[in-house]
């Protein structure tokens, strides 16, 4: 048994993963329902999957020879049965997981959006964190360019919602399977030339997974990473005709683009179209959101063959943007703050606030004792555009003085006494 004299050692949080208090929380409930209102309007419906899976979904689903699975991924066996599981690195496996499970796709393709927390056990800094929030966008059982296109031309209004300019599109296209075991082939020899200048990550994936050799960062490794045989070059006619589709209607839409044939995604699912959405006032950390199309995704984890093109954005680098390039006035903790004086007075507050909220207001009642000038003060700092006063010529007459905390359409704070019986009228805040 602890002794309540022993000293405790404070425990603070995990070193990156970090809490989200109220001031930056009311922030993200902004940006949230930014977002949530932007999905709708593609007719995405929200699905939510467990943080914790089996370790063999992300193995299986993400490939073994990835940074993600063989550096990043939160594993344990579980006690109770001997089984290894995972917290989520990710959301793309879940979602499709329980596509398969709950048979999502029957009938007809899905658009699904996810918004959580997913986990990696990385190196934290800024824009990278332990514990981070994505959006999870994936478009299930839909084939054609026309998707992928739309995918791309909803971030673009997403930016434009947000206010963002400084971020810009890069797209490349990763072909199909027999069409990369080609291009491997070539990319093999290629690198088994210049074997002498590979770094050890580079040595450890020549025959696991060459094509990520090309995603280097270093110096060293760059020219020899651009004179490599371009995947591109590779491509058969309707892997070209597929991408053609997506570029020309980007164009359509007025979306520039600059095409990257080094671009390869982190992630082994991916076939044809792949994308980044990338900022240079993010630091090392500029790629904001990613995504492309995995049409073999579905079959490798168990459902029947189905295409699907998704994308993930990073919320926490994403607000970090907004923030840096829009003012975002911090929204109010509510729309009425009651003051009052004397235990009437008080006992009447709280029948006040409930009569508000039942019109809709978002109301607080002081709590407690104190002089006027500390309540309103208090009533101040929380952002309310009015005051609700009562004390006891209030409660004797049945009426409130309002107290507008914020200047009128005159340009005049004002105040005034009403009957309780037509305040929510009178403050009609909402409206």
């Amino acid at each position: 048994m602890i002794k309540m004299t022993q000293a405790f050692q404070k425990v603070a949080a995990i070193r990156g993963m970090n809490d989200l208090l109220p001031g930056p929380s009311a922030r993200w409930e902004q940006f949230e329902e930014i977002v949530r209102g932007w999905l709708r309007g593609y007719g995405y419906r929200n699905v939510r999957t467990p943080v914790l899976e089996h370790t063999r979904l992300f193995t299986r689903g993400i490939g073994e020879v990835t940074d993600i699975v063989e550096k990043e991924m939160y594993t344990f066996t579980d006690a109770l049965n001997g089984e290894s599981l995972t917290m989520r690195p990710e959301m793309t496996a879940g979602i499709v997981r329980a596509s398969i499970e709950h048979n999502l796709l029957y009938d007809r393709p899905q658009r699904v959006y996810s918004i959580g927390p997913v986990f990696r056990h990385e190196r934290p800094q800024r824009g990278r964190y332990r514990q981070f929030h994505q959006i999870d966008v994936e478009a299930l059982g839909f084939a054609g360019p026309d998707v992928d296109a739309e995918l791309i031309v909803m971030l673009a209004r997403l930016w434009k919602l947000l206010g963002l300019t400084d971020v810009r599109l890069e797209l490349n296209s990763l072909g199909q399977p027999a069409e990369r075991a080609a291009h491997r082939a070539a990319l093999i020899a290629h690198l088994e030339k210049h074997s002498d200048i590979l770094d050890e990550d580079g040595k450890r994936r020549l025959y696991t997974n060459p094509l990520r050799v090309l995603d280097t960062k270093n110096p060293a490794m760059q020219e020899m990473a651009d004179s490599a045989p371009r995947l591109f070059d590779f491509l058969g006619e309707e892997s070209r005709a597929h991408f053609e589709g997506v570029c020309q209607r980007l164009t359509d839409a007025g979306i520039e683009y600059r095409l990257n044939p080094r671009l390869v995604r982190g992630l082994d699912y991916y076939n044809l179209t792949v994308f980044e959405w990338v900022t240079d006032r993010l630091g090392s950390q500029g790629t904001v959101c990613g995504g492309g199309r995995y049409d073999g995704l579905i079959e490798l984890l168990g459902g029947k063959p189905a295409p699907a093109v998704g994308f993930a954005i990073g919320m926490e680098r994403l607000l970090d943007l907004w923030e840096q390039s829009v003012q975002i006035d911090a929204p109010a903790e509510c729309d009425v703050y009651v003051v009052h004086q004397g235990e009437d007075a008080q006992r009447l507050a709280a029948r006040v606030g409930e009569d508000l909220r039942d019109a809709g207001l978002s109301v607080v009642v002081h709590a407690g004792a104190a002089s006027f000038k500390s309540q309103f003060k208090r009533a101040d700092a929380s952002g309310a555009r009015v005051a609700v006063i009562l004390g006891a010529d209030e409660v004797a007459a049945q009426t409130a003085s309002i107290k507008f905390l914020r200047a009128d359409a005159q340009g005049e704070a004002a105040q005034q006494q009403v009957p309780l019986a037509g305040l929510a009228d009178v403050l009609n805040l909402k409206g």
